[in-house]
């Protein structure tokens, strides 16, 4: 008999970044030991693209992409619009950092405590699917910061692995207020970190990475600050595509 195809789930991930005193800092979340692919590892926000991602209801409710992110469209294909949806919202979901503009027009704030509370309660619902990231945005009137979040490159899983994902990594950074939290169901802790210092723990045994992560943070660890790395996410024209090989 031919062996069964094994099906590729399309996915989303941030790499979320915010200064530090040495160069700069990204937020990491532990993934909880229970869980069926990455059980007690440190990866950084994102999950699977759902089929509501790809509503043209959001249209109404986005900022970008740009003129300047021409190319990045033009990398993600024809479903560009779910791949960006998924990406914020897993974002906040797993790690409550919120990528959106309030009536404004500055990214949200979590300043003031009873806006952090507010928000923070749409999490578990929004991940049980009680409420969506539209539902989300027409109650509290904010349009998704996509000009804020910048396609970076795309690993997919090898072949033999017991879950196979199509991952479009993209680029942020943290809004200057919000600080982040694991959601303590998926993953039971977060930290900020630096490139350098999750690889060096990495290689001490004591921060599991994925290789694509740890792969990742040695192209992360290249860039001195953090406006390096963000000129680099928005000027970038060419969008690496890895397609790794299980060694037989």
């Amino acid at each position: 008999m031919p062996t069964p195809v094994q099906p590729i789930r399309p996915a989303a991930t941030v790499i979320v970044v915010r200064e530090a005193p040495s160069s700069y800092e990204i937020f990491m979340l532990k993934r909880t030991s229970k869980a069926s692919f990455a059980s007690d590892m440190y990866v950084f926000p994102g999950g699977r693209v759902d089929a509501d991602d790809h509503l043209h209801k959001y249209d109404a409710f986005r900022h970008g992409p740009t003129d300047a992110q021409a190319a990045q469209v033009k990398a993600l294909g024809d479903e560009w619009r779910g791949f960006w949806i998924a990406a914020i919202r897993e974002t906040f979901e797993e790690a409550g950092l919120l990528l959106a503009y309030d009536e404004s027009g500055t990214l949200i704030s979590f300043d003031d405590e009873q806006t952090h509370e507010r928000f923070a309660a749409y999490r578990d619902p929004l991940h049980d699917g009680e409420v969506s990231l539209l539902d989300i945005c027409q109650r509290e009137s904010l349009r998704l910061a996509v000009d804020h979040v910048h396609f970076y490159n795309r690993f997919i899983t090898p072949l033999g692995r017991p879950r196979r994902f199509d991952t479009r990594f993209f680029i942020a950074s943290a809004p200057e207020s919000q600080r982040g939290s694991h959601d303590a169901q998926e993953t039971v802790d977060s930290i900020w970190v630096t490139p350098q210092q999750a690889l060096e723990r990495h290689a001490a045994g004591e921060f599991d990475l994925m290789n694509v992560t740890r792969i990742q943070l040695e192209w992360l660890a290249q860039y001195a600050h953090k406006q390096a790395l963000l000129d680099m996410s928005q000027a970038n024209q060419t969008f690496p595509v890895r397609r790794p090989v299980l060694p037989k």
